[in-house]
């Protein structure tokens, strides 16, 4: 079954389209792989997907377990299970990780066990009493942001680049709680990456590759990702131009 499948879309911001016909799906128990460089379109297909409201669809469909929710608003597809973790989240002065993580958790029903878990993933002992993200390193933000991410208890998650600027460690960890929330009841993921190195890490099974607000490659992940790291996007450029 299709978790998420995106038909046609054309999205518009600021009188400007940002993506172009775009088409993509991901099935149940899937992790799918969507690269691109900057300004191909990939954070603008995320606010997309997440309904938010300068980012007008202007021509296709998004389905949401085989649910039409083009016109849904971003509160609607939150309370549906659809979430996203963001590239760069904000510091939160006052308010420490564990309060925090806390609340989220006894919200979506998120068991101790699974609570706990999750720290022992991610490492975060020491930060659960710190202000969250106040003088955290890159890899500790990341960390922070899948963690707090998974105590919603996704059906769907949208992965914004959570390896980039992140050293290997850090990425290695991000791996094994991405394939934690699967056993968490996770049942689709969408990671938009520059490099791919995750794939060192976990297993996707399928890879698209945006260009100019264009969706022009896709193939298996590992071999999209390993022609990515060897020669880059040129190829994929060059089919974009045809």
């Amino acid at each position: 079954m299709r978790v998420l499948e995106v038909e046609k879309l054309k999205v518009q911001t600021d009188g400007r389209i940002v993506v172009d016909n775009a088409n993509l799906y991901v099935s149940s128990g899937e992790i799918v792989l969507l690269f691109g460089p900057n300004g191909s379109g990939k954070t603008s297909l995320t606010m997309a997907l997440l309904g938010h409201p300068n980012y007008k669809i202007v021509d296709g469909k998004i389905f949401f377990y085989r649910h039409d929710i083009t016109n849904l608003t971003l509160e609607e597809r939150v309370r549906l299970g659809l979430t996203v973790a963001f590239q760069f989240s904000p510091e939160l002065r006052g308010v420490k990780l564990y309060e925090l993580a806390r609340e989220i958790a006894e919200k979506h029903g998120v068991s101790k066990e699974a609570f706990d878990d999750l720290i022992k993933t991610l490492q975060l002992d020491r930060l659960l009493d710190r202000h969250v993200n106040v003088g955290f390193s890159g890899g500790e933000r990341k960390r922070v942001e899948i963690f707090l991410a998974a105590l919603q208890s996704p059906k769907f998650i949208i992965f914004d680049e959570p390896d980039s600027g992140v050293d290997r460690d850090s990425v290695a960890l991000i791996a094994k709680a991405i394939e934690k929330m699967f056993e968490f009841g996770l049942k689709g993921a969408l990671i938009i990456t520059h490099t791919g190195f995750l794939t060192r890490y976990l297993r996707a099974s399928r890879a698209y590759v945006m260009i100019n607000k264009r969706i022009v490659c896709e193939g298996p992940a590992e071999i999209v990702s390993d022609h990515i790291i060897r020669f880059g996007f040129d190829p994929c450029e060059a089919r974009s131009s045809r």
